[in-house]
């Protein structure tokens, strides 16, 4: 029951993520505050479905059972009502009080969660025990190195979800906790570095490939190291530029790998291509960070830098694992097929990239198509989830 209990709770976690992801694109569209979208997108649907998969996945890569099973059932509401209250709390006329409801649940929740797996993977932090045998037993010693980065991704959890409670409080903090810094904490430690390190194990795996030895080695400590010297000198000199390559490094160390496990691959699935656009849309991003740290940044270039990094890379990074966990054609419901999952990411990169050339030749009815096109793969997309989820 306790292994049935965590399944179920996981599949709620991504189901909600999947709503959150639409609902960010409408608050997108409707041209909403960007903390209202920010937090739909990285609090939502970033962190939804990272807590949701390393629930599931987490333990197994270190050779454990989840030591307490009903933790998902009591972060899930912690983790809805958070985000819920963090994307509200900017609209005009809604009570203050909200934001920090909000806060507290969304920490609340992060705590349950980082107790959780850290209590099951106590004796074994360092990942050394990787429950890696029989013919992947040649990935022992990529498995071990991508396990000693998981503490890490627990750290910036930690970390920027004390930011997000500082935000509304008035309890001390070791450096400024802006939202753009909460944000990239969360969205660069947390969820990318659990993408590199998970990625590392799931995806050779998934497309009977291995990466480069020498790209696993240097992406990991880079993108571990990236996003603390980005939040802690936030546009200071030279700091900011030395995070924002070594963050770079990390993302088109990640995509190089992972195209040439797609190039060495004889399995071509939907899901696969999803994490494919998905990389290059977080070299895009990645670019245009450096822009920024060495020539400054524009608001319009900072929100397309945003949805390149959560929607194109984490977001398609998602929804290429989503699809190859939960195929979309052995759906018994309508539209269950991979040709329309493969629509659904067509649909974000197209949106994606109309949003980006829009931007950068100055045309704004492009940025709106954009937004419209994203829209409707993420209605594809969460529809194919929760209907999968329903089936089963």
């Amino acid at each position: 029951m306790g292994a049935q209990s965590v399944t179920r709770w996981a599949r709620r976690f991504v189901g909600a993520s999947a709503l959150f992801l639409v609902a960010w694109q409408v608050a997108a569209l409707a041209e909403a505050p960007r903390q209202v979208e920010v937090s739909l997108a990285v609090y939502g649907f970033v962190l939804h479905a990272v807590f949701g998969k390393a629930y599931s996945l987490v333990p197994s890569y270190f050779d454990r059972r989840l030591a307490l099973p009903r933790a998902p059932a009591v972060h899930f509401p912690f983790a809805v009502i958070g985000t819920l209250g963090l994307a509200l709390a900017p609209f005009r006329g809604v009570p203050e009080g909200v934001g920090l409801v909000g806060a507290v649940c969304w920490t609340a929740g992060a705590a349950v969660f980082v107790a959780a797996l850290g209590w099951t993977l106590r004796g074994n932090l360092a990942g050394r025990e990787t429950g890696t045998g029989g013919p992947n037993a040649h990935r022992r010693g990529v498995d071990r190195y991508a396990n000693a980065f998981v503490p890490v991704v627990f750290a910036y959890l930690v970390a920027g979800s004390y930011g997000t409670l500082a935000a509304h409080t008035e309890i001390p903090t070791p450096i400024p906790f802006g939202f753009a810094q909460t944000a990239h904490l969360l969205a660069a430690g947390t969820a990318a570095l659990l993408v590199f390190a998970v990625g590392f194990r799931l995806f050779p795996r998934f497309l009977a490939a291995d990466p480069p030895s020498v790209l696993v080695a240097v992406v990991l400590p880079a993108g571990a190291v990236a996003p603390a010297i980005l939040a802690s000198n936030f546009y200071r000199d030279p700091w900011f530029r030395v995070g924002a390559a070594l963050e770079a490094v990390a993302v088109v160390g990640f995509a190089l790998a992972y195209a040439a496990l797609f190039a060495r691959s004889e399995r071509p699935r939907v899901g696969f291509y999803a994490v494919l656009v998905g990389a290059v849309c977080g070299v895009g991003g990645v670019l245009l960070g450096l822009h920024f740290a060495f020539g400054g940044a524009a608001p319009a270039l900072v929100a397309v830098h945003f949805r390149l990094n959560a929607l194109g890379f984490l977001g398609l990074t998602i929804a290429g694992a989503t699809y190859q966990f939960y195929p979309p054609a052995v759906g018994e419901f309508p539209g269950a097929s991979d040709r329309t999952a493969l629509a659904s990411v067509g649909l974000i990169g197209g949106g994606l990239l109309a949003e980006t050339a829009s931007v950068l030749a100055g045309v704004e009815g492009g940025v709106v198509a954009g937004h419209v096109l994203a829209l409707a793969g993420a209605a594809i997309f969460a529809g194919l989830t929760i209907g999968a989820f329903l089936d089963r």
